[in-house]
């Protein structure tokens, strides 16, 4: 569903991604992991076509996004870092909205904001402007966007940043259940969604894969069984 195929970015002088290569299955769901600055963001803005790469290529559901851009770009549910929202909107304007700038209106419309309501736990919010909600419900909403053609592929920046305990909680068995059906990538620097979230997972640092896995094999790697310490002897610290 995701291939990805030796994709780098450059800026200027510096490597932000180097030559990286990985595959995402339907019925995975796969944690990109890496401290900030790692080049998970990038490559997701490469992934999804927001950015063209340097050198290499990425195909969704077998299409290029280098060479097919709008064609690959039909199979993605895609949630950015930060994504934008218009605050002067109804949640259920505002997946309207998104809606028809997919293409679908009319009755098919109105079913895809209805099921991406009801599967993002939106129904007790969707007449309110969304200026009141507060962020767990803007994040759902943001997350109900990406939902709205049912796409064969998933691909989340940070989807559980700045969200309680309990919101986390609520979206990453959303993620999880989504992913019996999809192919979902999402980056996180947050080791326990490995376990709650993740079928497999990728460890990035300074744009080079370090570590691929499934949790239990990741865990085996780090000689402790634990990912916080694989993930720290693998990493750049910061105060390096």
């Amino acid at each position: 569903m995701i291939e990805v195929s030796n994709l780098s970015k450059h800026f200027g002088s510096k490597t932000v991604v180097n030559q990286l290569s990985f595959t995402v299955k339907k019925g995975e769901v796969l944690g990109f992991l890496g401290p900030n600055g790692a080049g998970k963001s990038t490559t997701m803005r490469m992934v999804t076509g927001f950015i063209s790469p340097s050198s290499g290529d990425a195909s969704i559901c077998g299409v290029s996004v280098v060479d097919h851009p709008k064609k690959a770009k039909a199979h993605i549910g895609y949630l950015p870092e930060s994504a934008p929202l218009y605050d002067d909107m109804t949640v259920r304007d505002f997946l309207h909205f998104c809606a028809a700038m997919r293409g679908l209106k009319g009755r098919s419309g109105k079913a895809a904001v209805d099921s991406a309501i009801e599967t993002c736990f939106l129904e007790s919010v969707a007449p309110q402007s969304i200026s009141t909600l507060s962020k767990g419900y803007r994040h759902r909403t943001c997350l109900a966007q990406a939902l709205l053609h049912d796409p064969d592929v998933l691909i989340l920046d940070e989807p559980t940043d700045g969200l309680d305990p309990n919101q986390k909680h609520e979206v990453r068995r959303l993620i999880k259940r989504l992913g019996e059906s999809k192919a979902i990538l999402f980056s996180t620097h947050i080791l326990e969604e490995v376990d709650a979230a993740c079928t497999r997972a990728l460890i990035i640092d300074q744009g080079n894969i370090v570590a691929d896995g499934t949790p239990a094999e990741l865990r085996q790697q780090s000689g402790t069984n634990s990912l916080q310490d694989l993930f720290r002897n693998l990493t750049t610290k910061e105060t390096e």
